[in-house]
């Protein structure tokens, strides 16, 4: 396996398996269907982000202890 396969491999993941529901929602003829799709995207990314930070708060706490 060369470098280069390597590197092809991970353009190939992230061009067409992770931007695979970003050109769904490209594709799609209604402006709101698009909004609200990538709000969801957004919330759950926001709400994932809260929970991490709240996890770091919670183990710097216990770290001081």
């Amino acid at each position: 396996m060369t470098v280069k396969s390597i590197f092809s491999a991970i353009e190939y993941f992230f061009t067409e398996v992770l931007f695979y529901p970003f050109d769904a929602i490209r594709s799609l003829d209604n402006w709101w269907i698009q909004n609200t799709v990538s709000g969801i995207f957004i919330i759950i990314a926001l709400i994932a982000t809260a929970y991490w930070l709240n996890q770091l708060t919670k183990h710097k706490k216990a770290a001081n202890n």
